[in-house]
């Protein structure tokens, strides 16, 4: 029995003693790891259908004396519109007109393909030759958006300007207009809390909301809803009917703005009448702006170390520049709007218009250019890098040619009224705007950058 009692207390510290060195093994030695990639899908979010909506008819204010503020249609516009080669066409919508009676107002729309958003464009354009209203207006058709910043426009006698509104979606939107004047900031109160129900259209005048405003900034603010929004600027010089413009609309504040072209017609010794407004919405700066023609690189006109209130426009006046085709540059240390206003004279048959600036355009976008006088696209590279474009037929039938864009420059294209081309930028980054030059009529707007197709997403579990 004592044998058996110590041969079992000898196996048993034997294992005792090969668990403890096991276990001394196990913590001590390096172990092979085994990698496994974390489970995860990939997949493309369902693109949103494409809408844009247009400005409408040229209008009238004043014309019934009877009833002063009543609005009529002064002419109608003729719209260019289309989608990409190999794209469904355009289904077109209608937005109730804000005037008794008019016909309605056109928006386009688009869905996606293969899982990839359409490419659509349009834009209008429109002359008028009547007693109290005259001149050629040529803008974008544009995407609803929840921000909208119309730089344009006057609240001085002379000026019957409208801030139009279009709800072309499917849900009612509010709306509140906030303007930016000599006294800062403020919220009018025939611009709060305006509903434009879906598939409607409102209108605004500019003077029930900045009555004497030399140089107003009005930011048009949606919920509920995107809308699109334009400003029809007029005026007329002791009875005479000296212009008119459509669009307004500017980009959204940042602290690098370009205008990629303007007009300048019957300049040389004569002022041009040609100035460049400028708006930091939230925070004091100082902004400098550069004045280069289209195509060139000495410099026509600059100015430093211009001071900026926030909520206060101010006006750069450029006084005279030859005659020709120009780009702004704006480089400011905050965010800031801006906008370029030129004018062919001050007499019967005069005209005037409105740039604003561009957004980056970074992927292949469908350019819709209305019918006007000598119709030019603009373009401006504002990287490091040259930009070897290209410029194809919209509907995919004409040769393909390639636009070179020097790093930090900009050239110039003719095109063909009332067609639609392709840009793309091969990978490059580009600014562009559609001009219309005549002696009597000048117009442009820029071009709508077309959204990426919609990004992948990893899903990852937790």
């Amino acid at each position: 029995m004592i044998a058996a009692r110590t041969v079992r207390r000898g196996v048993g510290a034997i294992v005792s003693l090969a668990v403890v060195a096991g276990a001394f093994l196990v913590i001590t030695t390096p172990w092979q790891g085994v990698e496994r990639s974390t489970l995860s899908i990939t997949t493309r979010p369902e693109p949103a259908t494409s809408v844009l909506s247009c400005d409408g008819p040229l209008v009238a204010v004043g014309r019934d004396v009877e009833d002063p503020g009543a609005l009529q249609v002064a002419a109608g516009a003729r719209i260019v519109s289309g989608t990409a080669a190999g794209s469904p066409e355009p289904v077109p919508g209608e937005i109730a007109s804000a005037i008794e009676g008019a016909d309605p107002i056109p928006s386009f729309s688009a869905e996606p393909v293969d899982r990839v958003r359409a490419d659509l464009a349009a834009a209008q354009s429109a002359r008028v030759a009547a007693d109290d209203l005259a001149g050629f207006a040529a803008s974008t058709c544009a995407p609803p958006a929840m921000e909208t910043w119309l730089a344009a426009g006057s609240g001085l006698t002379g000026a019957a300007d409208l801030v139009v509104i279009a709800n072309p979606g499917d849900v009612a939107s509010r709306v509140d207009l906030t303007v930016f004047g000599a006294e800062g900031r403020t919220a009018p109160e025939a611009g709060t809390n305006i509903l434009v129900p879906a598939g409607e259209q409102r209108i605004v005048p500019l003077a029930a909301l900045a009555l004497n405003e030399a140089s107003p900034v009005v930011l048009v603010s949606a919920s509920q809803a995107p809308v699109q929004a334009a400003l029809q600027s007029t005026l007329t010089r002791t009875l005479v009917p000296v212009g008119v413009d459509q669009g307004g609309a500017t980009g959204l504040p940042r602290m690098q703005q370009t205008i990629p072209a303007f007009s300048a017609v019957g300049g040389g010794d004569e002022p041009t009448d040609t100035t460049i407004r400028l708006l930091a919405p939230s925070d004091d700066t100082t902004a400098s702006v550069t004045v280069t023609p289209v195509g060139g690189s000495m410099t026509a006109a600059s100015f430093t170390d211009l001071a900026l209130t926030a909520g206060v426009p101010i006006e750069v006046d450029l006084e005279t520049l030859p005659e020709g085709r120009y780009r702004v540059e704006v480089q400011a240390g905050a965010p800031v709007v801006a906008a370029a206003h030129t004018s062919t004279g001050a007499d019967a048959g005069s005209d005037f218009a409105w740039y604003g600036t561009a957004d980056d355009v970074r992927v292949p976008t469908l350019v819709a250019v209305s019918d006007g006088p000598r119709p030019q696209l603009a373009l401006v590279n504002p990287g490091p890098q040259e930009v070897a474009a290209v410029l194809a037929d919209g509907a995919g039938a004409g040769e393909p040619r390639e636009v070179r864009v020097p790093a930090g420059g900009s050239v110039s294209v003719d095109l063909a009224a009332g067609e639609l081309y392709r840009l793309d930028p091969a990978g490059g980054t580009l600014r562009a705007s559609v001009t219309f030059t005549a002696s009597d009529a000048i117009a442009g707007y820029a071009v709508v950058p077309a959204d990426a197709a919609a990004a992948p997403v990893v899903v990852r579990p937790r």
